[in-house]
């Protein structure tokens, strides 16, 4: 696990105000966090939300000559339950859909592509964790 960069005015401000923000806004807030991690370490962010009516993508990016889908997932504390398990089989399913509709409406040959999961604990620091591979479109 790596901390995050600094945070911004806003974040700053959402993590100090916890109590009145609602799920979406921790979500955003994920969301932030773990695109600046991303890029941080090399990825390059193509597209944010992306969304069919079979499911939706957190983000799209471009790393190491693969095309990554990532789902964020966010606690308040590293002492919750790890959200990697809110990723189950069907919200998978959901993402692998998302996923190839995407290609197929962007790609002509399918390029490399692989699921990444990134874990934001929120907190001062943010806390980021990326999983490689997370799962795989292979299963289902």
């Amino acid at each position: 696990m790596q901390k995050a960069p600094p945070q911004t005015p806003l974040q700053k401000n959402l993590m100090r105000n916890k109590s009145g923000t609602n799920t979406r806004d921790r979500g955003r807030l994920a969301e932030q966090i773990a695109a600046e991690h991303l890029e941080a370490h090399g990825y390059r962010i193509v597209e944010k939300n992306f969304t069919c009516r079979l499911g939706e993508i957190d983000m799209i990016a471009q790393h190491l000559g693969q095309l990554v889908f990532v789902e964020v997932r966010s606690r308040g504390s590293v002492s919750s339950l790890n959200p990697v398990f809110s990723v189950d089989r069907q919200k998978q399913k959901r993402i692998i859909r998302a996923a190839e509709v995407y290609l197929g409406k962007r790609y002509r040959e399918v390029p490399p592509a692989r699921f990444d999961v990134v874990i934001v604990t929120l907190g001062e620091p943010a806390v980021v964790e990326i999983l490689r591979d997370a799962f795989s479109a292979d299963f289902f």
